[in-house]
């Protein structure tokens, strides 16, 4: 709209034709031989009745608009007619026919809903311009300007560029809104996306660039299509705004009286797009009160939504705030042909255009901050997850959350039918190093050894420290003997350097290895390589047993064997 208001000098150079006495009228026959334009008898200072089925002449002469030596260009802005005809009669007495009709403007039409006729001789004086109208649906609708030729196209260009760009906004809001409630499965995106690609239909069609695309709809057919949508867009924007609040948001009588205007807006609309006679007159003001309530409804609603709290509230009362200006300042006053010729229309189009940017710029805000608080979430998530699976003093896993990662590796075993090999870990005397050094220097030697054997954890491997002193790692589909593999182990844990924390003493580990194939049964693999790790505490300590080497346990009396510890 600043832009708008900026290039409004350029629209001075257009000089309104008032249709008061200054504009002869004559009525005849459409059938017949057609009269010539020196038989006919115009009458001044009177509205012309009983014109909607019969020709309407309309004779006025340039030098009472101040175009006095100037050959202007005569813009119609009325489309609903059969055929238009303009005489262009100049001072030496020649007549000038040019010619359209409802289906073809030829070249004719302008940006705007605009009809434009220049007369071809630029020298010549003109005395007088006749308009000869076949059925006009409506006199008191048509509006007439007068543009001196040089300034037609200025104007033209003006307001072509920027109906251009407000349909291109119109059509970027339209695809984006509807792709944001496919995204965000909110129903009043959808109908806001279909609000925006309605009104973006509406304005091709009533600017009459959609005549590139389809010639054919010139005149009447353009008219009543862009009637229609006008009142359906009515219709979609209230269902969008009424949409977007939640129903403890408003109350629920004001939400259906905001519905039932949209509805009625759109019901009315209907004979007003098939109107070609009086009826349309007698519609027009019936549409307009409609409309009035229709926005005060929805005003309302949205405050009282905004008061409430409704982030959805707010941001459509700002968004909303212009076109709702826009269109009441339509039906409240007649603009004609103020804005280069569009009136009313380019300026509800102009509002449209804003609108459709601010609720695409809030909706893609609350997306983005939507979008961030879900990260949030999902990183503290993931941080709680971390800790509930990890130990918090070796940052490896825990029981737990080495327990869900050996479930996922037996089950991957099992599907490529790949061996399992799980090594139980104890260090040799811990309780000595605690009692001698002290509990920290203790988690010094825990932590070494835990970043130690982290160095194994694989896709194939998983490592964990499942309390106290004790470590666990299980494999799957080694390409070694789990033996092997444990002696590794044990051999870097014994070759770690403990200096800071104990000094020269030395660490070992003992080792109890267990293996099975195929459905392995976790908790009977963890039973036997504890089996063989107790037989490694006994047998001597800092070594490896394997499970198939140690005979079975002998009961005892009580029915535990004793722990194996330190």
């Amino acid at each position: 709209m600043l832009l708008g208001w900026m290039l409004a000098p350029w629209a001075a150079f257009a000089v309104p034709v008032p249709l008061d006495s200054r504009v002869c009228h004559a009525v005849s026959p459409v059938e017949g031989p057609g009269a010539a334009l020196s038989a006919i008898r115009f009458r001044c200072g009177e509205k012309p009745v009983g014109y909607q089925a019969t020709r309407l002449w309309l004779q006025l002469a340039p030098q009472r608009y101040g175009l006095r030596g100037e050959a202007p260009t005569l813009l119609v802005h009325q489309t609903r007619f059969d055929r238009l005809a303009v005489a262009f009669r100049y001072a030496d007495g020649s007549i000038e026919w040019q010619e359209v009709r409802g289906g073809d403007f030829g070249d004719h039409w302008r940006p705007g809903a605009q009809i434009s006729f220049t007369p071809r001789d630029q020298k010549t004086p003109l005395a007088a311009i006749t308009l000869r109208v076949d059925r006009l649906a409506s006199y008191p609708l048509l509006r007439l300007r007068l543009v001196p030729a040089g300034e037609a196209g200025i104007e033209t260009a003006v307001l072509g560029a920027l109906i251009g760009a407000a349909l291109t906004l119109l059509l970027a809001g339209a695809a984006y809104n509807l792709s944001l409630a496919i995204g965000t499965r909110r129903a009043y995106l959808a109908w806001q996306g279909a609000w925006a690609a309605t009104v973006f239909l509406w304005g091709a069609i009533w600017s009459q660039f959609g005549l590139l695309l389809v010639p054919g709809m010139a005149g009447t057919t353009a008219a009543q299509a862009s009637t229609a949508l006008s009142a359906l867009s009515i219709l979609l924007a209230t269902l969008s705004a009424t949409s977007a609040l939640e129903k403890g948001r408003i109350p629920g009588p004001l939400r259906a009286t905001a519905l039932a205007l949209g509805i009625a807006v759109t019901m009315i609309g209907i004979p007003a797009t098939l109107a070609r006679g009086p009826l349309i007159e007698s519609v027009a003001p019936l549409l307009a009160a409609a409309v009035l309530g229709n926005l005060v409804a929805v005003l309302a609603c949205l405050v009282v939504g905004a008061r409430r709290g409704s982030v959805e509230a707010r941001d459509l009362l700002a968004a909303w705030s212009v076109p709702m200006a826009a269109l009441a300042l339509t039906q409240l006053v007649n603009l004609g042909t103020l804005f280069w010729g569009g009136g009313a229309q380019i300026l509800v189009l102009f509002a449209s255009a804003w609108q459709t940017l601010w609720l695409s710029f809030a909706a893609s805000r609350r997306l983005a901050r939507m979008r961030t608080e879900r990260d949030l979430a999902l990183a503290a998530e993931a941080r709680a997850s971390r800790l509930a699976e990890h130990d918090p003093l070796t940052a490896i896993r825990n029981r737990r959350g080495f327990l869900e990662a050996a479930d996922a590796l037996v089950a991957t075993a099992a599907r490529s039918q790949a061996s399992v090999a799980l090594l139980l870990v104890d260090i040799d005397r811990f309780k000595a190093i605690n009692d001698e050094h002290g509990h920290d220097a203790g988690d010094i030697v825990l932590c070494t050894i835990a970043a130690r054997l982290a160095h194994w954890e694989s896709p194939h491997c998983t490592v964990a420290r499942l309390g106290g002193e004790e470590f666990a790692l299980l494999t799957i589909g080694a390409d070694r003997p789990p033996l092997d593999f444990a002696e590794q182990v044990r051999e870097a844990i014994a070759a770690c350097d403990h200096r800071a924390a104990i000094g020269d003493r030395r660490v070992t580990i003992s080792i109890g290895v267990a293996e099975g194939r195929h459905r392995v049964d976790l908790a009977k693999l963890y039973r036997e390589a504890d089996r063989a790790l107790y037989a490694a505490k006994r047998g001597g300590r800092n070594q490896v047993r394997h499970a198939d080497t140690v005979p079975a346990p002998v009961p005892v009396a009580n029915g535990h064997r004793p722990a194996a510890t330190g």
